[in-house]
Protein backbone atom coordinates (compact mmCIF):
# COMPACT_ATOMS: atom_id res chain seq x y z
CA UNK A 1 0.00 0.00 0.00
CA UNK A 2 2.84 2.34 0.81
CA UNK A 3 4.62 1.49 -2.44
CA UNK A 4 1.54 2.60 -4.41
CA UNK A 5 2.52 6.11 -3.34
CA UNK A 6 0.60 9.22 -4.34
CA UNK A 7 -1.36 7.38 -7.04
CA UNK A 8 -3.39 5.56 -4.39
CA UNK A 9 -4.05 8.76 -2.43
CA UNK A 10 -5.08 10.67 -5.54
CA UNK A 11 -7.48 7.95 -6.67
CA UNK A 12 -9.06 7.82 -3.20
CA UNK A 13 -9.40 11.62 -3.13
CA UNK A 14 -11.03 11.56 -6.57
CA UNK A 15 -13.57 8.94 -5.53
CA UNK A 16 -14.40 10.13 -1.99
CA UNK A 17 -13.85 13.93 -2.00
CA UNK A 18 -11.63 13.48 1.05
CA UNK A 19 -8.51 15.70 1.23
CA UNK A 20 -5.05 14.24 0.56
CA UNK A 21 -3.90 15.11 4.10
CA UNK A 22 -6.70 13.09 5.68
CA UNK A 23 -6.07 10.16 3.34
CA UNK A 24 -2.33 10.21 4.01
CA UNK A 25 -3.02 9.86 7.73
CA UNK A 26 -5.61 7.17 7.15
CA UNK A 27 -3.24 5.09 5.04
CA UNK A 28 -0.61 5.34 7.78
CA UNK A 29 -3.21 4.22 10.32
CA UNK A 30 -4.09 1.28 8.09
CA UNK A 31 -0.54 0.06 7.55
CA UNK A 32 0.21 0.66 11.22
CA UNK A 33 -2.77 -1.53 12.09
CA UNK A 34 -1.46 -4.32 9.85
CA UNK A 35 1.93 -4.12 11.56
CA UNK A 36 0.20 -4.18 14.96
CA UNK A 37 -1.43 -7.52 14.13
CA UNK A 38 1.88 -8.86 12.80
CA UNK A 39 3.48 -7.99 16.16
CA UNK A 40 0.60 -9.72 17.96
CA UNK A 41 1.13 -12.88 15.90
CA UNK A 42 4.88 -12.94 16.47
CA UNK A 43 4.37 -12.64 20.24
CA UNK A 44 1.82 -15.46 20.01
CA UNK A 45 -0.07 -15.49 23.30
CA UNK A 46 -3.26 -14.18 21.65
CA UNK A 47 -4.37 -17.84 21.24
CA UNK A 48 -4.92 -17.95 25.03
CA UNK A 49 -3.37 -21.38 25.45
CA UNK A 50 -4.58 -22.94 28.70
CA UNK A 51 -3.42 -26.27 30.11
CA UNK A 52 -4.82 -28.28 33.00
CA UNK A 53 -2.68 -31.38 33.40
CA UNK A 54 -4.09 -34.77 34.29
CA UNK A 55 -4.38 -36.10 37.83
CA UNK A 56 -4.98 -39.81 37.23
CA UNK A 57 -4.85 -40.69 40.94
CA UNK A 58 -7.65 -38.25 41.86
CA UNK A 59 -10.67 -39.87 43.49
CA UNK A 60 -13.42 -40.64 43.07
CA UNK A 61 -12.81 -39.74 39.38
CA UNK A 62 -9.45 -39.18 37.66
CA UNK A 63 -8.88 -35.74 36.19
CA UNK A 64 -8.22 -35.80 32.43
CA UNK A 65 -5.56 -33.75 30.64
CA UNK A 66 -7.34 -30.69 29.18
CA UNK A 67 -5.81 -28.13 26.81
CA UNK A 68 -7.65 -25.20 25.26
CA UNK A 69 -6.77 -22.60 22.64
CA UNK A 70 -8.47 -20.31 20.14
CA UNK A 71 -8.78 -21.33 16.48
CA UNK A 72 -10.07 -19.46 13.39
CA UNK A 73 -13.75 -19.68 12.45
CA UNK A 74 -13.19 -20.00 8.70
CA UNK A 75 -13.79 -17.73 5.67
CA UNK A 76 -14.89 -14.21 6.61
CA UNK A 77 -16.88 -11.83 4.39
CA UNK A 78 -15.97 -8.17 4.90
CA UNK A 79 -18.03 -5.27 3.56
CA UNK A 80 -15.98 -2.14 2.89
CA UNK A 81 -17.14 1.14 4.48
CA UNK A 82 -17.72 4.28 2.45
CA UNK A 83 -16.30 6.82 4.90
CA UNK A 84 -12.87 5.18 5.42
CA UNK A 85 -11.55 3.95 2.05
CA UNK A 86 -8.43 2.50 3.71
CA UNK A 87 -8.94 1.95 7.45
CA UNK A 88 -12.38 0.28 7.26
CA UNK A 89 -12.31 -1.11 3.76
CA UNK A 90 -10.30 -3.54 1.64
CA UNK A 91 -7.26 -3.81 3.93
CA UNK A 92 -8.93 -2.26 6.96
CA UNK A 93 -9.52 -3.46 10.48
CA UNK A 94 -11.94 -6.28 9.68
CA UNK A 95 -9.66 -7.71 6.99
CA UNK A 96 -6.50 -7.29 9.09
CA UNK A 97 -7.97 -8.91 12.19
CA UNK A 98 -9.56 -11.78 10.25
CA UNK A 99 -6.33 -12.59 8.42
CA UNK A 100 -4.48 -12.37 11.74
CA UNK A 101 -6.88 -14.94 13.18
CA UNK A 102 -5.98 -17.29 10.32
CA UNK A 103 -9.22 -16.80 8.39
CA UNK A 104 -9.42 -16.43 4.61
CA UNK A 105 -11.18 -13.19 3.67
CA UNK A 106 -13.63 -12.19 0.94
CA UNK A 107 -14.01 -8.41 0.64
CA UNK A 108 -16.96 -6.80 -1.07
CA UNK A 109 -15.62 -3.50 -2.34
CA UNK A 110 -17.66 -0.40 -1.54
CA UNK A 111 -19.00 0.98 -4.84
CA UNK A 112 -18.26 4.55 -3.70
CA UNK A 113 -14.52 3.88 -4.02
CA UNK A 114 -14.35 0.78 -6.20
CA UNK A 115 -11.15 1.76 -8.03
CA UNK A 116 -9.34 2.58 -4.79
CA UNK A 117 -10.39 -0.80 -3.47
CA UNK A 118 -9.07 -2.46 -6.63
CA UNK A 119 -5.69 -0.77 -6.16
CA UNK A 120 -5.46 -1.97 -2.55
CA UNK A 121 -6.45 -5.45 -3.74
CA UNK A 122 -3.53 -5.39 -6.17
CA UNK A 123 -1.21 -4.62 -3.25
CA UNK A 124 -2.65 -7.53 -1.25
CA UNK A 125 -2.18 -9.92 -4.20
CA UNK A 126 1.48 -8.90 -4.43
CA UNK A 127 1.89 -9.45 -0.69
CA UNK A 128 0.30 -12.91 -0.95
CA UNK A 129 2.75 -13.89 -3.71
CA UNK A 130 5.73 -12.38 -1.87
CA UNK A 131 4.88 -14.30 1.30
CA UNK A 132 4.21 -17.53 -0.64
CA UNK A 133 0.72 -17.80 0.85
CA UNK A 134 -2.19 -19.65 -0.81
CA UNK A 135 -3.34 -17.48 -3.72
CA UNK A 136 -6.99 -17.58 -2.71
CA UNK A 137 -6.53 -16.60 0.94
CA UNK A 138 -8.00 -13.23 -0.08
CA UNK A 139 -10.82 -12.65 -2.57
CA UNK A 140 -12.19 -9.36 -3.88
CA UNK A 141 -15.64 -8.86 -5.41
CA UNK A 142 -17.75 -5.94 -6.63
CA UNK A 143 -21.51 -5.44 -6.58
CA UNK A 144 -24.10 -2.75 -5.94
CA UNK A 145 -27.24 -4.77 -5.23
CA UNK A 146 -28.60 -6.09 -1.95
CA UNK A 147 -28.68 -9.48 -3.66
CA UNK A 148 -24.90 -9.60 -3.99
CA UNK A 149 -24.51 -8.93 -0.27
CA UNK A 150 -27.12 -11.53 0.56
CA UNK A 151 -25.38 -14.12 -1.62
CA UNK A 152 -22.07 -13.54 0.17
CA UNK A 153 -23.59 -13.81 3.65
CA UNK A 154 -25.55 -16.94 2.75
CA UNK A 155 -22.76 -18.71 0.83
CA UNK A 156 -22.28 -22.11 2.46
CA UNK A 157 -18.57 -21.59 3.27
CA UNK A 158 -18.97 -18.16 4.90
CA UNK A 159 -18.20 -18.48 8.61
CA UNK A 160 -18.77 -14.86 9.79
CA UNK A 161 -19.34 -11.34 8.49
CA UNK A 162 -17.79 -7.95 9.24
CA UNK A 163 -19.57 -4.71 8.35
CA UNK A 164 -19.23 -1.00 9.06
CA UNK A 165 -22.04 1.26 7.88
CA UNK A 166 -25.68 2.13 8.37
CA UNK A 167 -28.11 0.48 10.76
CA UNK A 168 -30.28 -0.49 7.79
CA UNK A 169 -27.40 -2.25 6.03
CA UNK A 170 -26.00 -3.93 9.12
CA UNK A 171 -29.43 -5.20 10.22
CA UNK A 172 -30.09 -6.58 6.72
CA UNK A 173 -26.88 -8.64 6.83
CA UNK A 174 -27.78 -9.86 10.33
CA UNK A 175 -31.20 -10.96 9.05
CA UNK A 176 -29.64 -12.72 6.04
CA UNK A 177 -27.53 -14.73 8.46
CA UNK A 178 -30.56 -15.67 10.56
CA UNK A 179 -32.22 -17.08 7.42
CA UNK A 180 -29.38 -19.56 6.86
CA UNK A 181 -29.72 -23.25 7.69
CA UNK A 182 -26.74 -22.67 9.98
CA UNK A 183 -26.78 -19.02 11.18
CA UNK A 184 -23.36 -17.37 11.50
CA UNK A 185 -22.14 -14.41 13.54
CA UNK A 186 -22.47 -10.98 11.91
CA UNK A 187 -20.37 -8.25 13.49
CA UNK A 188 -21.93 -5.02 12.26
CA UNK A 189 -20.75 -1.65 13.54
CA UNK A 190 -23.71 0.58 12.80
CA UNK A 191 -25.42 3.82 13.77
CA UNK A 192 -24.45 5.96 16.74
CA UNK A 193 -25.31 9.51 17.80
CA UNK A 194 -22.64 9.57 20.53
CA UNK A 195 -24.30 11.69 23.25
CA UNK A 196 -22.18 14.38 24.88
CA UNK A 197 -23.20 15.61 28.34
CA UNK A 198 -22.23 19.15 29.34
CA UNK A 199 -22.41 19.50 33.14
CA UNK A 200 -23.19 22.81 34.88
CA UNK A 201 -19.88 23.73 36.53
CA UNK A 202 -17.83 23.32 33.35
CA UNK A 203 -20.43 25.17 31.27
CA UNK A 204 -20.16 28.07 33.69
CA UNK A 205 -16.34 28.11 33.68
CA UNK A 206 -15.33 27.01 30.16
CA UNK A 207 -18.10 28.20 27.85
CA UNK A 208 -16.06 29.56 24.94
CA UNK A 209 -13.48 26.77 24.96
CA UNK A 210 -16.16 24.07 24.97
CA UNK A 211 -17.97 25.74 22.06
CA UNK A 212 -14.79 25.97 20.01
CA UNK A 213 -13.95 22.35 20.74
CA UNK A 214 -17.35 21.07 19.70
CA UNK A 215 -17.92 23.26 16.66
CA UNK A 216 -14.74 21.61 15.38
CA UNK A 217 -15.76 18.08 16.31
CA UNK A 218 -19.28 18.33 14.86
CA UNK A 219 -18.00 19.54 11.50
CA UNK A 220 -14.75 17.51 11.28
CA UNK A 221 -14.74 15.71 7.94
CA UNK A 222 -18.24 17.07 7.33
CA UNK A 223 -19.46 14.93 10.21
CA UNK A 224 -18.86 11.69 8.32
CA UNK A 225 -17.57 9.69 11.27
CA UNK A 226 -19.43 6.99 13.17
CA UNK A 227 -18.25 8.77 16.34
CA UNK A 228 -19.57 12.21 15.36
CA UNK A 229 -21.26 13.97 18.33
CA UNK A 230 -24.82 14.02 16.99
CA UNK A 231 -26.52 14.58 20.36
CA UNK A 232 -25.69 17.02 23.15
CA UNK A 233 -27.34 17.06 26.57
CA UNK A 234 -27.32 19.71 29.29
CA UNK A 235 -29.47 21.16 32.06
CA UNK A 236 -31.05 24.38 30.85
CA UNK A 237 -29.41 27.49 32.28
CA UNK A 238 -28.03 30.89 31.27
CA UNK A 239 -24.62 29.20 30.90
CA UNK A 240 -26.08 26.76 28.37
CA UNK A 241 -27.56 29.60 26.34
CA UNK A 242 -24.20 31.35 26.41
CA UNK A 243 -22.55 28.13 25.20
CA UNK A 244 -25.03 27.89 22.33
CA UNK A 245 -24.29 31.49 21.34
CA UNK A 246 -20.58 30.69 21.11
CA UNK A 247 -21.27 27.41 19.31
CA UNK A 248 -23.47 29.29 16.85
CA UNK A 249 -20.61 31.60 15.99
CA UNK A 250 -18.31 28.65 15.35
CA UNK A 251 -20.81 26.78 13.15
CA UNK A 252 -21.75 29.86 11.15
CA UNK A 253 -18.26 30.32 9.74
CA UNK A 254 -17.59 26.68 8.78
CA UNK A 255 -17.08 26.25 5.05
CA UNK A 256 -19.34 23.57 3.56
CA UNK A 257 -17.45 20.76 1.81
CA UNK A 258 -18.41 17.89 -0.46
CA UNK A 259 -19.66 14.76 1.24
CA UNK A 260 -18.38 11.31 0.30
CA UNK A 261 -20.93 10.63 -2.41
CA UNK A 262 -24.38 11.56 -3.65
CA UNK A 263 -26.19 8.92 -1.60
CA UNK A 264 -24.80 10.17 1.72
CA UNK A 265 -25.55 13.78 0.79
CA UNK A 266 -29.15 12.95 -0.20
CA UNK A 267 -29.67 11.10 3.08
CA UNK A 268 -28.16 13.97 5.08
CA UNK A 269 -30.38 16.57 3.43
CA UNK A 270 -33.51 14.49 3.99
CA UNK A 271 -32.80 13.41 7.57
CA UNK A 272 -31.66 16.84 8.76
CA UNK A 273 -34.68 18.44 7.09
CA UNK A 274 -37.04 15.91 8.70
CA UNK A 275 -35.49 16.49 12.13
CA UNK A 276 -35.68 20.28 11.86
CA UNK A 277 -39.32 20.06 10.78
CA UNK A 278 -40.35 18.38 14.01
CA UNK A 279 -42.50 20.37 16.43
CA UNK A 280 -40.46 22.04 19.16
CA UNK A 281 -37.13 21.87 17.29
CA UNK A 282 -35.42 25.18 16.58
CA UNK A 283 -32.31 25.89 14.54
CA UNK A 284 -29.50 27.31 16.67
CA UNK A 285 -27.28 27.94 13.68
CA UNK A 286 -26.60 26.75 10.18
CA UNK A 287 -23.51 27.59 8.15
CA UNK A 288 -24.25 30.72 6.13
CA UNK A 289 -22.02 29.95 3.13
CA UNK A 290 -24.04 28.76 0.14
CA UNK A 291 -23.64 25.03 -0.45
CA UNK A 292 -23.08 23.68 -3.96
CA UNK A 293 -23.29 20.25 -5.57
CA UNK A 294 -23.06 17.64 -2.76
CA UNK A 295 -21.75 20.01 -0.11
CA UNK A 296 -23.30 19.74 3.37
CA UNK A 297 -24.50 22.65 5.50
CA UNK A 298 -23.30 22.22 9.12
CA UNK A 299 -26.28 22.60 11.47
CA UNK A 300 -26.97 22.70 15.22
CA UNK A 301 -30.52 22.54 16.59
CA UNK A 302 -32.18 22.78 20.02
CA UNK A 303 -35.08 20.95 21.65
CA UNK A 304 -36.44 20.49 25.15
CA UNK A 305 -36.03 17.24 27.05
CA UNK A 306 -39.79 16.73 27.14
CA UNK A 307 -40.12 17.07 23.36
CA UNK A 308 -37.14 14.81 22.71
CA UNK A 309 -38.57 12.05 24.89
CA UNK A 310 -41.93 12.25 23.09
CA UNK A 311 -40.50 12.05 19.56
CA UNK A 312 -38.50 8.92 18.58
CA UNK A 313 -37.52 10.43 15.22
CA UNK A 314 -35.23 12.84 17.06
CA UNK A 315 -33.29 9.85 18.45
CA UNK A 316 -32.21 8.75 14.97
CA UNK A 317 -28.75 9.36 13.54
CA UNK A 318 -28.34 12.20 11.04
CA UNK A 319 -25.06 11.19 9.40
CA UNK A 320 -23.21 14.40 8.66
CA UNK A 321 -22.31 17.75 10.29
CA UNK A 322 -25.47 17.92 12.44
CA UNK A 323 -25.97 17.92 16.19
CA UNK A 324 -29.04 18.33 18.39
CA UNK A 325 -28.83 19.94 21.84
CA UNK A 326 -31.41 18.67 24.34
CA UNK A 327 -32.06 21.21 27.11
CA UNK A 328 -33.26 19.31 30.19
CA UNK A 329 -35.10 20.66 33.23
CA UNK A 330 -32.89 18.91 35.79
CA UNK A 331 -30.56 15.96 36.29
CA UNK A 332 -33.42 13.46 36.53
CA UNK A 333 -34.71 14.45 33.11
CA UNK A 334 -31.18 14.42 31.69
CA UNK A 335 -30.68 10.83 32.90
CA UNK A 336 -34.08 9.86 31.48
CA UNK A 337 -33.13 11.35 28.11
CA UNK A 338 -29.77 9.57 28.14
CA UNK A 339 -31.41 6.22 28.94
CA UNK A 340 -33.96 6.73 26.16
CA UNK A 341 -31.35 6.63 23.40
CA UNK A 342 -30.31 3.26 22.03
CA UNK A 343 -26.85 1.72 22.41
CA UNK A 344 -23.91 3.90 21.42
CA UNK A 345 -20.29 3.60 20.35
CA UNK A 346 -19.37 6.47 22.67
CA UNK A 347 -20.75 8.76 25.30
CA UNK A 348 -18.83 11.77 26.62
CA UNK A 349 -18.95 13.80 29.83
CA UNK A 350 -17.68 17.36 29.75
CA UNK A 351 -17.25 18.43 33.36
CA UNK A 352 -15.09 19.32 36.32
CA UNK A 353 -14.24 17.06 39.25
CA UNK A 354 -16.95 18.93 41.14
CA UNK A 355 -19.41 18.07 38.36
CA UNK A 356 -18.61 14.37 38.66
CA UNK A 357 -19.04 14.52 42.44
CA UNK A 358 -22.38 16.31 42.07
CA UNK A 359 -23.76 13.92 39.43
CA UNK A 360 -22.74 10.44 40.56
CA UNK A 361 -26.02 8.83 39.50
CA UNK A 362 -25.45 10.08 35.96
CA UNK A 363 -21.86 8.81 35.92
CA UNK A 364 -22.99 5.34 37.04
CA UNK A 365 -25.40 5.19 34.09
CA UNK A 366 -22.72 5.63 31.41
CA UNK A 367 -21.30 2.07 31.09
CA UNK A 368 -24.75 0.73 30.18
CA UNK A 369 -25.03 3.19 27.29
CA UNK A 370 -21.81 2.86 25.28
CA UNK A 371 -18.63 0.91 24.61
CA UNK A 372 -16.30 3.89 25.15
CA UNK A 373 -16.81 6.57 27.82
CA UNK A 374 -14.88 9.82 27.42
CA UNK A 375 -14.14 12.54 29.93
CA UNK A 376 -13.39 16.06 28.69
CA UNK A 377 -12.65 15.25 25.09
CA UNK A 378 -14.34 14.71 21.75
CA UNK A 379 -15.50 11.30 20.50
CA UNK A 380 -14.14 11.83 16.98
CA UNK A 381 -10.83 10.01 16.66
CA UNK A 382 -10.36 6.32 17.48
CA UNK A 383 -6.93 5.22 18.69
CA UNK A 384 -5.78 1.84 17.33
CA UNK A 385 -4.41 -0.01 20.37
CA UNK A 386 -5.07 -2.90 22.75
CA UNK A 387 -7.24 -0.86 25.15
CA UNK A 388 -9.62 0.57 22.55
CA UNK A 389 -13.28 -0.51 22.45
CA UNK A 390 -15.08 0.37 19.23
CA UNK A 391 -18.47 -1.21 19.68
CA UNK A 392 -21.41 -0.98 22.03
CA UNK A 393 -24.96 -2.10 22.76
CA UNK A 394 -27.26 -2.52 19.77
CA UNK A 395 -27.56 -0.71 17.36
CA UNK A 396 -24.02 0.61 17.81
CA UNK A 397 -23.01 -2.97 17.03
CA UNK A 398 -24.73 -6.33 16.72
CA UNK A 399 -22.62 -7.81 19.53
CA UNK A 400 -21.46 -5.51 22.32
CA UNK A 401 -18.95 -8.06 23.64
CA UNK A 402 -16.44 -7.22 20.91
CA UNK A 403 -14.47 -4.33 19.47
CA UNK A 404 -13.88 -3.56 15.79
CA UNK A 405 -10.63 -1.68 16.51
CA UNK A 406 -7.41 -2.77 18.20
CA UNK A 407 -5.82 -6.20 18.59
CA UNK A 408 -8.88 -7.53 20.42
CA UNK A 409 -10.83 -7.18 17.17
CA UNK A 410 -9.32 -10.58 16.34
CA UNK A 411 -11.63 -12.19 18.92
CA UNK A 412 -14.59 -11.84 16.58
CA UNK A 413 -13.12 -14.43 14.21
CA UNK A 414 -12.03 -17.19 16.59
CA UNK A 415 -13.56 -19.83 18.83
CA UNK A 416 -12.19 -21.97 21.68
CA UNK A 417 -11.39 -25.67 21.22
CA UNK A 418 -10.48 -28.06 24.02
CA UNK A 419 -8.27 -31.11 23.47
CA UNK A 420 -8.78 -33.87 26.04
CA UNK A 421 -6.15 -36.56 26.66
CA UNK A 422 -4.57 -35.89 23.26
CA UNK A 423 -1.10 -37.28 22.32
CA UNK A 424 1.43 -34.50 22.85
CA UNK A 425 3.04 -34.86 19.41
CA UNK A 426 -0.32 -34.41 17.69
CA UNK A 427 -1.37 -31.32 19.63
CA UNK A 428 -1.13 -27.83 18.08
CA UNK A 429 2.30 -26.32 18.82
CA UNK A 430 0.73 -23.81 21.24
CA UNK A 431 -0.43 -26.66 23.48
CA UNK A 432 2.54 -29.04 23.39
CA UNK A 433 4.43 -29.71 26.62
CA UNK A 434 7.71 -28.21 25.35
CA UNK A 435 6.00 -24.94 24.34
CA UNK A 436 8.00 -24.68 21.07
CA UNK A 437 6.43 -21.28 20.31
CA UNK A 438 7.71 -19.87 23.64
CA UNK A 439 4.40 -18.12 24.36
CA UNK A 440 2.78 -17.23 27.66
CA UNK A 441 0.36 -19.98 28.72
CA UNK A 442 -1.84 -20.60 31.75
CA UNK A 443 -0.61 -23.96 33.05
CA UNK A 444 -2.44 -25.36 36.07
CA UNK A 445 -3.63 -21.84 36.92
CA UNK A 446 -0.14 -20.36 36.76
CA UNK A 447 1.20 -18.15 33.94
CA UNK A 448 4.30 -19.68 32.40
CA UNK A 449 6.49 -19.20 29.37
Amino acid sequence: MEALGDALLQKAAEETNLPIGRLTGERARTTGQLRMFATMLREGSWVEATIDTAIPERTPLPKPDLRKMLIPLGPIVVFGASNFPFAYSTAGGDTASALAAGCPVVVKAHPAHAETSEMVYSAIKKAIAFCNMPADVFQHVHGTSFESGKALVQASHTAAVGFTGSTLGGKALFDYSAQRKNPIPVFSEMGSINPVIFLPDTLQKNTADLAAQYSGSITLGMGQFCTNPGLMLAIDSPALRDFLDHLSTGIETVQPAKMLHQGIHTAYVKKSHDALEQKGVTVVQQATTVAHDIEALPTVALVSGETFLANPLLHEEVFGPYSLMVACQDEDELITVLKSVSGQLTTTVMGTIQDLTDHQQLVETLPSIAGRILFNGVPTGVEVCASMVHGGPYPASTDSRFTAVGINAVKRWIRPVCYQNWPDSLLPLALQDANPLHIWRLVDNEWKK
